[in-house]
């Protein structure tokens, strides 16, 4: 069976079993905070887990795209080494919300396993929870005596907590579960040692193909577990663990999943797969990072400095890496392989061949940026070993009087020679250049790093990230369970309500609530636009807490508030601030308009990258691969306020089912997760027709008027606009007229201030080469006036004087015109610019070889005097600082250098 086939089967058996077929989840996590990447199948769903979200499909089934390379699922450093760790990878899973459990799970995966996918059932082990008697948990009697049914005893096995209790994290649902294991050895080796005493030893060749969770339970903060409100079915197969299995492979590289893009990835290095470890692991790396590269960015996160932006890069970076390394690919090469990639799961993950061209070129661009900073990593690198080489051969040869180039003095030093940690930290860190990299450099010239001093240096960095990022969050404390929550802030701005729950979270150090209530008007932060905040106030209306934020979390609205309502039981009314919202809205509407109008002028092929919408401004993020033109600009915003004048109604149109709402036009966004029913928001049915969950305007005149302040670029096709609406656009007009006025009166009252504005810059231009022309000349007579004050100090020819020169180039070029007359020569200069002390020090390169006179070393001892600090080269060097009155002092200093020399 090929990989689509094997992908078929799974979902044909469990539609037959009355599962409903969901799409993927997008694999950027955007409304959940303590996720950025779906790391599990379960992840969609966990808000249902937890009974927090109404169940429409009691049986369902996926294949989901996951994401595992940070957190307590870090497999990145596995992957490409052994034969099945992956960064992206798919999981097949079904589901049951409340309705079948144990029995119908263990049948199912066994009937799949063994009547449809064939695998022989002498090679198969299943794994039972054993109990924990710390945490109270009893065996799980029931799934043993139920798989006794279809499988030996003796190839049942009780497993740990570790292995057979399934945990998200450190809270939420969990509970116990039931591994298969597959036996891939030969028959010959299945003999010799039996395949029971290897699963879950990390043999390549035992693995986990599936695993049936059954969730019971909730990890509350304290460690405790409380009861689900229904018992659930959470089952995970790895899809390219099975096809490895199902095409009888060693490895799941050698499968039809990777083998297409591992043999285009051989034929660009000119090295056969196989031909040696190193090659093979490097092929891996580059096959299996390009499907979460493209997958991530095809849902709309763009590679970054920092949270998931980052993640993605440095998995981009490490692909490159290996490829630089051990394939000898030094010019872009990995994003060659996303229209293979594409082509691949035509069909299945459309997303990827839709934004095919897009993604290649944001690939492309994160590869270019990167092999330049290995370039400029490896010249560092090279400065540096070379620098310390040369101190430790000279510091030798002097102790042993050798000559610095004696092999016997290297062969003393060379295993001295050894990188120091924050060094390697500093490469990492400041200039991208991986560790491993550096390592195995080091390891090249017979050189070692001091990894541990490393380590301590990240150590510190991770610890000082992480007390920024601290957040302790406590557990949900129910005050009225049996309410559920409603979101009704399309329609109303004030609402009566009660609280539902709260909880405690600590944020670096300061105490806040997160409260959840029955009726809501706030928006909670979501598709660009920031949270609402307002008030909520007791029944009396006379005391209130102020909502700093809104956010979404598990679906569910939660309100940030630094104090809790005195009444906690009682009715509360919710109050969102109005002004805010409307602003809020103006900007939202606009974003509708401005995208419309950015696919009229610039062509169909744009399409939204991310947004912010906030009270104040909008930030649109959208695919266009070059600099919008200043006439192109001024094309969209009349385009957008020709919209706003029309004053065009809103057409909002709810619950429309999602297939519906695409067959009738409407612009849906790459990475969103829709639900069966969406929500359409229409300016014009000609114009602007999107999906959107935010709020907006009731008709596009309240934007009042639309103005676009900056235009720049984001990331490799990628280019954002910022912009201003209503009250905001207004008061920058003004702004701008007002300083036109000003400008119109420094100019006395002409009216064609371009021209005027020109005349000056000209004007200006000349007076400025006049300027340099005079400095020039009086540079030129202080130089023969200078060299005629020569002094002779011990055979060195001596120049300590003050210059009065304006600016700090004139003085450089009369020291090193100076340098060309005098042989012999220590330069001193003080000078005192725009009322800043300043010093230049020149020296001879004879006196810096002969008599050890150091330029950088004069200027750092002189600046004392001025309470500054400076350095340069040992020829030339300039320091600067604070205080004028230690000029004299300086030159009188300087003398007494050179006579102690």
């Amino acid at each position: 069976m090929t990989a689509k086939e094997i992908r078929s089967a799974y979902l044909q058996f469990f539609e037959s079993k009355q599962h409903h077929i969901v799409p993927s989840a997008p694999i950027v996590v955007k409304n959940d905070p303590t996720l950025m990447f779906t790391n599990a199948g379960m992840n969609q769903f966990k808000d249902l887990f937890l009974g927090e979200a109404p169940i429409k499909y009691r049986r369902v089934a996926d294949t989901q795209r996951c994401l595992r390379v940070s957190g307590k699922h870090n497999d990145l450093e596995e992957v490409g080494i052994d034969t099945y760790h992956h960064t992206m990878f798919e999981m097949l899973g079904n589901w049951s919300f409340g309705d079948y459990f144990k029995k119908e799970a263990i049948a199912w995966s066994w009937e799949l396993l063994t009547e449809v996918y064939k695998i022989p059932k002498d090679q198969l082990y299943v794994s039972v929870f054993e109990g924990d008697e710390k945490e109270g948990l009893p065996q799980d009697t029931e799934a043993f005596e139920l798989w006794k049914q279809y499988i030996d005893e003796d190839r049942i096995i009780l497993g740990n907590k570790k292995d057979n209790f399934w945990e998200m994290g450190d809270t939420g649902p969990c509970g116990p579960c039931s591994e298969i294991h597959v036996d891939c050895r030969s028959a010959e080796e299945r003999a010799a040692v039996p395949g029971k005493d290897l699963v879950n030893a990390d043999h390549p060749q035992v693995i986990e193909i599936w695993n049936n969770v059954f969730m019971q339970f909730n990890r509350l903060k304290d460690g405790s577990l409380q009861e689900l409100p229904a018992q659930h079915v959470d089952t995970g197969m790895g899809f390219e663990r099975l096809v490895r299995v199902l095409q009888k492979k060693a490895s799941n590289y050698d499968t039809d999943v990777f083998q297409p893009l591992i043999q285009v990835i051989a034929q660009k290095a000119g090295i056969a797969y196989g031909a040696s470890e190193k090659t093979d692991i490097a092929m891996r790396v580059m096959a299996d990072h390009i499907r979460a590269i493209s997958f991530v960015i095809a849902d709309g996160q763009l590679p970054a400095n920092n949270k998931a932006g980052y993640v993605i890069r440095r998995i981009l970076r490490r692909a490159v890496r290996y490829a630089y390394t051990f394939l000898d690919l030094k010019t872009p090469f990995l994003n060659e392989l996303v229209p293979v990639l594409a082509e691949q799961f035509e069909g299945t993950f459309n997303e990827l061949a839709e934004q095919k061209d897009f993604v290649q070129k944001v690939v492309l661009e994160e590869e270019v940026s990167f092999l330049r900073t290995l370039a400029t990593g490896i010249q560092r690198f090279e400065s540096y070993t070379k620098k310390q080489a040369d101190l430790l051969l000279a510091e030798n040869a002097i102790e042993k009087g050798k000559a610095f180039d004696d092999p016997w003095v290297y062969s003393i030093v060379k295993d001295q020679m050894v990188i120091d940690g924050d060094f390697a930290f500093e490469l990492n860190d400041t200039y991208g250049f991986p560790i491993d990299l550096t390592e195995l450099m080091a390891r090249e010239k017979n050189w070692q790093v001091d990894m541990e001093a490393y380590n301590n240096a990240l150590l510190k960095q991770k610890e000082r990230s992480r007390a920024a990022t601290a957040i302790d969050t406590g557990d949900w404390i129910m005050v009225n369970p049996d309410l559920e929550t409603e979101f009704v802030g399309y329609d109303d701005l004030e609402v009566e309500t009660k609280l539902i729950k709260y909880r405690k979270v600590n944020v670096k150090g300061k105490e806040q609530f997160q409260l959840v209530l029955s009726k809501t008007p706030f928006y909670a932060e979501s598709g660009g636009q920031v949270g609402d905040t307002g008030r909520i106030e007791d029944f009396s209306r006379l005391f209130f807490v102020e909502v700093t934020d809104t956010k979404k979390e598990n679906g569910i609205t939660v309100h940030f508030t630094d104090t809790l309502p005195e009444d906690l039981e009682g009715i509360l009314w919710a109050v969102v601030d109005e002004r805010k919202r409307r602003l809020s809205q103006d900007n939202h509407s606009a974003t509708h308009l401005l995208h419309a109008a950015l696919k009229k002028v610039l062509g169909p092929h744009v399409n939204q990258k991310g947004s912010l919408v906030t009270p104040d401004y909008l930030r649109f993020d959208f695919s266009h691969f070059a600099k919008i033109t200043d006439e192109e600009l001024e094309k969209i915003e009349h385009l957008v306020n020709l919209k706003v004048r029309e004053n065009i109604k809103l057409k909002e149109q709810r619950e429309v089912p999602y297939e519906q709402a695409l067959s009738s036009g409407v612009t849906a966004l790459f990475g969103e997760k829709y639900g069966d029913f969406v929500r359409i928001i229409t300016f014009d049915d000609h114009y602007s027709k999107e999906l959107c969950g935010g709020t907006h305007v009731k008709a596009t005149g309240e934007i009042g008027f639309f103005k676009i302040v900056s235009e720049s670029a984001v990331a490799a096709g990628v280019r954002r606009i910022e912009a201003i609406t209503a009250a905001k656009a207004e008061a920058f007009i003004g702004e701008q007229s007002k300083e036109l006025n000003e400008l119109k009166a420094l100019l006395k009252g002409n009216k064609d201030i371009k021209s005027a504005v020109v005349s000056l810059l000209e004007e200006n231009a000349r007076l400025k080469k006049e300027a340099e022309r005079a400095i020039i000349e009086q540079a030129a007579s202080l130089k023969h006036d200078i060299v005629h004050h020569v002094k002779t100090i011990n055979g060195i020819n001596m120049i300590a004087t003050h210059l009065d020169l304006p600016n700090a180039e004139a003085v450089k070029n009369l020291a090193f015109s100076i340098k060309d007359m005098v042989d012999n020569l220590v330069l001193v200069f003080t000078t005192l610019i725009d009322d800043k002390p300043g010093i230049t020090v020149m020296v001879s390169e004879n006196l810096v070889n002969q008599r050890d006179l150091n330029a950088s070393k004069m200027v750092r001892e002189l600046a004392k005097e001025i309470q500054g600090g400076g350095g340069g080269q040992p020829f030339y060097a300039t320091a600067g600082g604070k205080n004028k009155d230690g000029l004299s002092a300086v030159l009188a200093k300087a003398e007494a250098m050179v006579n102690a020399c």
